[in-house]
């Protein structure tokens, strides 16, 4: 399962030539690694197949005006689980422990609950514990998959697969849940305008360089990072 998480990682990541260049090495790995399915495989082609040949600004564009621009398309998990509540904070800091235990330590840019990074620490965990981690926030990966499906969005195959990682089918009335918290939350001026203020530091993340959610992450170096317990 670590070569198709942090193969998943990388496709929910800010698109790159480098991304591209690397698409035949990310299909090889889930085929090789065979922890998912055949269908679940093929629902990700679209995906993959827009990343390796699609124009590198077009897709840019494309994963901003998803990603960017709707808080209920927000890939920072702690967004639709506390919204801006304390607790929030505190999450941050409790899952920014677990990484370093693990032996995974963030740049500052970088806020532990952004999903690529959270699939990059799972990728660190033997299987059963991975499927377990996994299981915890697959109400909100069910609920991405759909909010996508509704906008016939590709990166959907990727919360789909993460689903079916999990092997948890979360409940309508948990997803419900999540809806209705983020509801008339989308509005771009809005939006725009919270992330022109000062950002909040957890511990040593902070947001990133663009000032948005997600538009100028770090790429994910999951493959050139070594598993706690990996020979140097």
């Amino acid at each position: 399962m670590k070569l198709t998480l942090r193969g998943l990682a990388a496709l929910l990541s800010y698109p790159s030539a480098e991304i591209g260049q690397h698409i035949a090495e990310i299909r090889s790995a889930f085929a090789e690694e065979g922890a998912l399915s055949r269908a679940e495989r093929r629902r990700l082609e679209p995906l993959l197949d827009a990343l390796e040949t699609g124009d590198e600004l077009d897709l840019q564009a494309g994963y901003s005006e998803l990603f960017d621009r709707s808080r209920s398309l927000s890939l920072h998990l702690f967004e639709h689980v506390h919204g801006d509540s304390r607790e929030r904070g505190q999450a941050m800091i409790d899952l920014g422990q677990q990484y370093g235990a693990a032996g995974i330590f963030l740049d500052a840019n970088e806020l532990p609950d952004f999903i690529p990074v959270f699939l990059e620490y799972v990728s660190c965990l033997d299987p059963a514990e991975a499927r377990e981690t996994l299981a915890q926030p697959a109400h909100v990966f069910a609920a991405l998959a759909d909010r996508l499906d509704d906008k016939g969005a590709t990166y959907a195959a990727i919360f789909h697969a993460l689903v079916a990682l999990a092997a948890r089918q979360p409940s309508a009335a948990e997803k419900a849940e999540l809806a209705t918290e983020d509801a008339g939350e989308d509005d771009p001026d809005r939006i725009d305008a919270e992330w022109e203020e000062a950002p909040v530091s957890f511990e040593h993340a902070g947001a990133h360089a663009m000032g948005g959610p997600t538009g100028a992450v770090a790429k994910i170096r999951a493959a050139n990072r070594p598993m706690k317990g990996d020979q140097p």
